[in-house]
């Protein structure tokens, strides 16, 4: 990628940043009560129907022909390596959440899994029972209090909010490997999670299609599953807010589900 195509990339992330801000503020919703926020949900098809298109024409037997060709020992190595180049990106989004214990761990997994684990094919820091990463700035926004904000579904990239659809946007220039000196490839890491993807949605094809393909309607439920599991990933230990998060949106009286009956691959639509 060239230099002005790099400026031209950041010019637009943060174009799209200031847009996705204004929405936020605008649109305050909070995490709790488990409802659904979708006032652009006409859009929201249309790019969903789009991102379909893409998935059934490209990307789903791209995605099956890597996994048949490629054995999954490979597949999983180069997740992991994936993985572990976004180390660095969650160590600084640890730090931001005032975090320093998780974000020395992150550290570490990244130092082992980097010198032990080959550059991160492989994962020596588990066997060391060493935590795993799992943050983002969306996370960190969460942290400082910002709200959900309305469900978007981005081009190419799937189900988000308004918050995650910021943090998406942030997290492609906090990685300090990117600012390295010296990289063998630039862009690597965006190369890599595309082959993270990719070999997901290979590992994953049937439960995918299921969704995407046999479902009724698979914008909804595909909006349904992201917002539960998002919002169990970022709830706290207090018990209302936390079944709050499973109220059944298609529900005439909203009464909580308790989070283990919940099937998060349920069809909302079926009868």
């Amino acid at each position: 990628m060239t230099k002005f195509s790099r400026i031209m990339l950041k010019l637009l992330a943060l174009s799209l940043l200031a847009t996705l801000a204004a929405c936020a503020s605008s649109n305050p919703v909070s995490d709790a009560g488990g409802r659904i926020h979708d006032p652009y949900e006409n859009s929201n098809r249309a790019i969903h129907n789009f991102n379909r298109g893409v998935d059934r024409v490209f990307f789903r037997p791209a995605a099956k022909g890597y996994v048949t060709i490629v054995p999954r020992p490979m597949v999983n190595s180069f997740n992991m390596f994936a993985e572990n180049l976004s180390l660095p990106g969650q160590m600084v989004d640890y730090l931001l959440q005032g975090k320093p214990k998780e974000a020395g761990t992150t550290l570490f997994r990244f130092v082992v899994n980097s010198t032990v684990g080959f550059a991160g094919l492989a994962d020596p820091a588990s066997d060391f029972e060493i935590p795993r990463a799992d943050t983002d700035f969306g996370e960190t926004l969460h942290v400082w209090g910002f709200a959900e904000g309305p469900y978007l579904e981005l081009p190419l990239y799937g189900p988000s909010t308004t918050r995650d659809a910021i943090g998406v946007v942030v997290n492609l220039f906090t990685n300090p490997i990117d600012f390295a000196p010296t990289r063998p490839i630039n862009n690597l890491g965006v190369y890599a999670e595309i082959v993270r993807r990719l070999g997901d949605r290979g590992l994953y094809s049937d439960t995918v299609d299921s969704i995407l393909y046999e479902s009724s309607d698979s914008y909804a439920q595909l909006r349904l599953i992201y917002l539960q599991n998002r919002r169990f990933e970022l709830a706290t230990d207090d018990e209302d807010a936390y079944l709050g998060l499973y109220s059944d949106p298609y529900s005439d009286t909203g009464t909580p589900v308790a989070p283990d009956l919940a099937d998060p691959y349920e069809d909302p639509y079926a009868e």
